[in-house]
Order: C-alpha cells, then structure tokens, then sequence
C-alpha cells in the first residue's frame, strides 16, 4: 500500500505540535512552567526566522500569558480544555485542507465533491432528514442568510435582474419567535438590505402552553393581517430548543401554517441533537419536515474549529447556486473535511454515545432537583398559578436536554419581620450568584446563568453544549446536586436574616443607615453617617467616604466567615459596607452592634486627631501659667537670700527646705491641667473619668468559634454580644487603667538650688521629663518642640522636678 510521504509528514508535524502545546499545559499545572517575557508588544520580524519549536512555544506563550497574570494576583485562572482524539481529527482536517488545496484541478474536483457528499449523506441520514442538501458554514447564521436568499429568488422570479426593485411592491415579512436568539432577525436584515418593518416578532403563549413557545394562534392573525396590507409573508423561524430554556415550538402546527401560506419554516436549535437517537419526542421529530434546519456538531460532539451545517431541501440547483449555498469552487468544499474526517473517526455509535450521555445528564440532574426543598420541578409548576409564587423550574418535556431551575422560597417563611420587598429582584440577584459560585465549585459541570423575560434570572446545564468539551461524566451531576444543596442552605439563610439586619440597621439610627440595593446578592448594604452638624455638604461626604472606607478595612481584618466588601464594581450605592451571604448561626444583633461600635470609634478617634492641636495649645499655655505661678509662690516661701548661688547653699546645708513635690498633669480627654498631688498620695496613677467612654469589647467568641457566631444549643457557657470589635479590643490590651484618658506630665516650677531628691519616686512619675504621644508631637508643630515618649491609652504621664 502506497502512502503519500506529506501526507505522514502532515500527521507528524501535528502531531509534533500537539505535544509541544500538552507539555506546556502539564508545566503550567504542575507549576514547574518556564517564565517567558511578555510578547503582548508587537515586536520585528527577525530576518533569519526561526524553528518550528520556537515558533510553537511562542504560541504557547501567548495562549497562556493571561493565566500567568491571573496567578500572580490570586485570580482562578481558566485552563486550555483537553483536545481528545476526536479533536486531533478535527485539527488535522485543517491541515489537510491547506495540502489538498494544491492538488491538481481534477484531482481536487473529485475529492472534494467525494467529500461533500459522504459528509451530506451521513449527516442527512443521522438527523431523519431525507432528500436534503447541506452548507457547511463558519457563522452559524450565515445558513439562514443564504436560505433566506433562496426564498427570494423563488418567490420574487424577477429578483436575478430587477434585484431590490421589486421587493417594494410587495414587502417580505420574515417571522421569529420572541424566544430566538437575540439579534438573529436584525442580523438577517442587515445582510439582506432589508428595513426592520419586514421582520415581525412572535410573542410566545401567555396562558396555554410554554410560555417559551411561539404563540401559533397569535402567527395566524399576524400573517393575515400582512397580506391583508399587500405583504408576502416569506420565512418563519422556529425553535427546537430555546436559546435560554431549551423548549420546543409546536413545529407540526407551524409547519401546517406555512403550507398553508406558502410559507418557507426554517428550525434551529440545541434539542435537534436528539434526533440520532432511537426514541425521540414528536415534537422533535416534526422537525425533520422543514424545508431547512441548522445543525452545530461541532458544540454537540465536543469538535474543535468544526463548521455549522444547514441541511435544505430545494429541486432548482441554479437558485441554490445564485443564493450561494452551493459553489462551483472546490476549495469551498473542503470546509466539510474536518467534519468528515471527525464523523469517520467517531462512527454512528460513538456519536449516539455521546448524545446520548448529554440526555442522561439532564434527566439525572431533573431527579435529583426534585428532591431539594427550594428548587420546585415541572410539576409544581403545572399545579401552580403564577411562576413567581415558587420557584420555578423551566423545563420543556421529561426529556428535554436543557435543565433550567431557580432557587425561591416562600415569602412567608422569610422572616418574621415581614415579606421581602422587590422579591423578584432579590431572588435574580441570589440566583445570579448561585449560578457563579456553581460554576466556580463544578467546572466541569458547565452550568450558566440565563436571563429568562417570565421566570427572571435561572441557573442553566445544558450537557449537549458543554459535556463533550469539558468532559462531564454522572459523578459531576452528583458533586453539582451537593455544591448546590450547600448553597441553598445559605441562600435560605440569608434570605431569612435580611429583614432581622435592616431592622437592627434602624435600631441603630441616625449612627447607621440601611441602604435599600435589591441587586446586592447578601445580607445587605450598611452605611456608617458621622454627627456632623452643621458641616457642608462637601465636607460631610469626604467624611463619610474616609470613615466607611476605614470601617471596611477593620471588618475584614476580623476572623469571621462573613465577607465585607464595598459592593459592584458599577453599583448605584457609594460608600456602604456590603456583607455577604450568612449561615443560619450568624447572630445579626452582635454583628450590626460590632459595625456601630466600630464606626463610632474612627469618628471619635478622627475628632480627636482634629482637635487634638487646639486642645494642646490651650494646655500648654494653662500649664505655664500655673508653673509661673507655682514659682512666685515658691519664692516667696524661701526667700530672697535662698536664691542667692553661694548665700543659699550655706542656708540650705544649715536649715534644709522641705519642698514638696509638686506636678502637673495634663489630661487629654478632658482638656485641662490636673495636680500629681493625688498620685504621690495614692502612690498611683489616677485619672478623670473619660466624657464619653467607649464601650468595652466583648467580641471574643467561645473556644474554637469564630465571630458573630451563637453558641450551640446546651453548652454551658455563651458568647456575649459584642459592642465594639477586635480592633478596639486589642487597642486596648496591656493598659493598666483602660478607664482613665490619655494623659502627658507636665514639669511643677524649679528655681533656685535644687532640694535633695525623695528617697524613691512615686510609680509613674519620671522626673524633668515630658512623654507625650506621637501624635501630640505632630499636632504641637505650631506650639512647642518637646520630648516626648508614647504610652499607651488610658494612662497619665506625670512629671515633676526635683
């Protein structure tokens, strides 16, 4: 047997480079990857060129720059799904395309047309659809567009050489379902050149039948009307499988209306897929009576770079041609040789394997939500009125490929306080972040979230899209049904305990404020207001911002699971805290508690800051008058001769003076100058009681127990409610008076010789020495230059001379 040395030359080089790019996935995941420098800069092209390896690591380079930059912030990165066998077939079909395409005419002519009809055979053969023709097409709406041109030039004969000239006396009409993928129609008509008034959009059914199916009764009366007005109703678009809820169109109905009008029925849609399987539903199979369908197996089979295919069915070849469906050039046919090449490595089984798998996903995942208490199935929704009074579940038919469902609860189970206003609202957001964090905990699983106009925001598995690439398998759907059980269980939570925190928000005005965002998937938004009174309103805001940005900073540094942040990126509110999903134990009294303690202290630490230089100079100049003071009086006791140098030590050493020791004190809380004569009398410290104390922490939780947790049912001791938090708490730790305010010592008068020093000085008081903090070194800039040492809160420094 003879083989074509480029052929094999072709395989290996694939080959070759599919193994570059693996090795490079394993670096990256075992984290041994090699360091390249950053080629996002275009640079210039090298003159001698380069290897095949080194061209291949660039790319490799350039695939994974992105999740390099993603480890280094700590952000999950998203790796290279794994090309299986199937795909390799897939990728070498590229390949051999670009060889083929140099072959000889004839040679070509022949091959390609051999490829083009294996691939149109076993596909109509595979999907039920006899006698068709097929496209093979990179965007999968260009099939609808070249269909909608064959439309035309059947039914406008004079099309081909009048063009858009005789579309004005009669307009086409083209219909789609409300449910069709958005943009689809004004796509059509943009490549068409056709106004917007020629596409008519269906409602879907608001009372009988899905209420994600095209309202056939409505379609009736809408194509009546047009050609009652002179229109030529053209194409209807219908569905097999939704877009966003994987319902099916009553196709037969449809296509019953479109003989009727002499219309052309067109159908797309995920659950066509099914058709290769033995049992399918009748809906489906009624698709197989269209006049065109269009097909994706490249998503269906988990092929990578495969083209979408429209299987048609027309007897004129020439319209086919002048629509562009066909062409009389062969390398336009080599687009279907991935396909074919792919199709062949498979087989019939294999492909009806992996469908088959998909539908096994969906209805082991529908069994498994029906035993979850917040997620309701299809048949609470058949026995239900209104969607929004449970939860609702989207699905189509018991073996529909596409599972959509909702987490809900019952307004009366929310909280005692009352029902959840904008309930709509807040679910779609609780459900928007239910779908995130599945798709973050279950990649494999493929999970989405979806927009639905009726039902609102939805978590969407649709394997048929997803398995085949990520490799999902019945374990996935398992560790899916678990993550969400656990998730659920939060979602009540905090769906329970969002009224309970904004009714402890009110408790706590004007201090804080509850700030209403429907949208923030949480317990709520929280804002801390200062008692500024007669601040401007610039002002006032520039504190509000330093204060809760603050705040923020010292709730995250708390050891607690609840999360603090400072809400959407694009959100409305400003300047809030956002706290963010709870358990069930979370203790939502002590936690709002926490945040008005906390918030209270950086305002009362912030005053004090303010003042704290106007406070210093009033007590620097208090305190001098007092020491001029002491010094005149202390001069009048002793004498004039005293203070004579040689004259008052023969005094001195003859009749010793007993001077008593004398200091000032200088209370920062209160502002004013205090006497030391209390400490050398108590031989401690004591202090003024603060104007206004700071309440104490209790924000310790038990053994083990993080905060703003309850204790446990019959344990023998409970954590108390917090009313400040940890950062206050250790503020604190390590002073012996917490009570008294911070005090500076301030020197008593000296002149003269000085008296023999006391045997042993009271605790507390350092001679001659000024200690003040750092900060009122900074705010006595404008005052006094002093030495000073810092002490921690609560504590007076005295000092005295000697």
């Amino acid at each position: 047997m003879m083989v074509d040395a480029t052929l094999t030359q072709v395989g290996k080089n694939l080959s070759e480079a599919m193994r570059i790019l693996g090795e490079g996935q394993r670096e990256l995941e075992t984290g041994n990857e090699r360091r390249y420098s950053r080629t996002s800069i275009p640079g210039p092209l090298q003159g001698d060129g380069q290897d095949v390896a080194s061209i291949l690591h660039l790319v490799h380079n350039l695939i994974h720059e992105e999740e390099e930059e993603e480890e280094e912030e700590d952000m999950p990165s998203h790796r290279m799904q794994n090309v299986g066998e199937q795909g390799h077939m897939a990728l070498l079909g590229h390949s051999l395309a670009a060889y083929i395409s140099v072959l000889e005419r004839d040679r070509l002519r022949k091959l390609t047309t051999r490829i083009l009809s294996d691939t149109t055979l076993w596909l109509c053969r595979l999907f039920r659809y006899e006698n068709g023709s097929a496209y093979f097409h990179e965007d999968d709406r260009e099939g609808l567009v070249k269909v909608c041109r064959l439309v035309i030039n059947a039914r406008y004969e004079e099309y081909a050489s009048e063009g858009y000239a005789v579309l004005s006396s009669t307009q086409p009409v083209i219909y789609q379902s409300a449910s069709c993928r958005p943009g689809l129609g004004q796509h059509l008509c943009s490549q068409l050149g056709l106004p917007l008034s020629s596409l008519c959009t269906v409602p879907c059914n608001t009372i009988f039948g899905s209420q994600h199916q095209m309202d056939v009764a409505l379609l009736d009366k809408l194509i009546k009307e047009d050609v009652d007005a002179g229109k030529l109703p053209l194409l209807l678009i219908a569905n097999a499988g939704t877009p966003g809820a994987g319902h099916t169109d009553k196709l037969s109905r449809l296509k019953e209306l479109c003989d009727q009008y002499n219309m052309w029925l067109h159908v797309e849609g995920v659950n066509l897929a099914t058709l290769v399987l033995g049992q399918v539903s009748s809906a489906v199979t009624a698709a197989t009576r269209s006049d065109s369908m269009t097909l994706t197996p490249g998503l269906w089979l988990g092929l990578p770079a495969v083209t979408a295919v429209t299987l048609y069915r027309h007897e004129d070849p020439a319209l086919s041609l002048a629509a562009g469906l066909t062409s009389s050039q062969p390398v336009e046919k080599l687009r279907a040789l991935p396909l074919w090449l792919s199709l062949q490595y498979l087989g019939h089984n294999g492909i009806v394997h992996k469908i088959r798998l998909a539908t096994h996903l969906s209805q082991q995942l529908l069994e498994k939500l029906k035993l979850l208490a917040s997620i309701k199935t299809s048949d609470v929704l058949e026995t239900e009125i209104s969607l929004l009074e449970a939860l609702t579940m989207v699905e189509d038919e018991l073996n529909s490929p596409v599972v959509v469902f909702r987490f809900s609860q019952e307004t009366s189970t929310v909280s005692s306080g009352g029902a959840v206003e904008g309930e709509r609202e807040v679910l779609d957001a609780f459900n928007r972040w239910l779908g995130e964090r599945l798709a973050q905990l279950v990649p494999s699983s493929g999970v989405d979230v979806v927009e639905l106009e009726d039902e609102g925001t939805c978590v969407r598995f649709s394997p048929l899209l997803t398995a085949a690439v990520l490799g999902t398998q019945p374990g996935d759907v398992d560790v899916l049904v678990e993550r969400l059980s656990e998730l659920v269980s939060v979602l009540s939570s905090t769906l329970h305990l969002r009224q309970d925190f904004k009714e402890e928000a009110h408790r706590h005005l004007p201090s804080l404020r509850y700030v209403e965002d429907l949208s923030w998937p949480g317990l709520g938004a929280i804002r801390y207001e200062p008692h500024a009174e007669g601040a401007d309103e610039s002002k006032r805001k520039q504190e509000v911002e330093k204060i809760n940005s603050e705040l923020l900073k010292k709730l995250q540094e708390l050891d607690t699971d609840i999360s603090f942040s400072n809400g959407p990126d694009f959100g409305t509110e400003m300047d809030c805290i956002f706290v963010g999903m709870v358990t069930e134990d979370v203790d939502v009294s002590e936690l709002v508690d926490t945040i008005s303690a906390l918030g209270r202290e950086i305002e009362e630490n912030g005053r004090l800051l303010e003042n704290m230089t106007e406070v210093v100079r009033k007590g620097i100049l208090e305190a001098e008058l007092q020491l001029q003071r002491a010094n005149e009086d202390k001069l009048m006791e002793e004498g004039m001769l005293r203070q004579l140098p040689l004259v008052g030590s023969v005094l001195n050493w003859f009749s010793p003076v007993e001077n008593s020791i004398k200091g000032r004190t200088f209370n920062l809380a209160a502002g004013c100058v205090d006497s030391t004569e209390p400490t050398y009398t108590t031989k401690a410290q004591t202090g003024r009681i603060p104007l206004q104390d700071t309440p104490t922490s209790s924000a310790r939780s038990l053994t083990g127990q993080r905060l703003f947790r309850r204790s446990l049912a019959g344990s023998d001791s409970h954590s108390e409610t917090s009313s400040v938090g940890h950062a206050e708490e250790t503020s604190r730790e390590g002073s012996a008076t917490p009570t008294s305010p911070p005090a500076v010592g301030l020197p008593p008068p000296s002149c003269g010789p000085a008296p023999p020093a006391p045997e042993k000085e009271p605790p507390g008081v350092v001679p001659e020495k000024t200690q003040v903090s750092p900060e009122l070194a900074r705010a006595t800039e404008e005052a006094e230059a002093a030495s000073e040492e810092r002490r921690p809160e609560g504590h007076e420094g005295d000092q005295t001379d000697r």
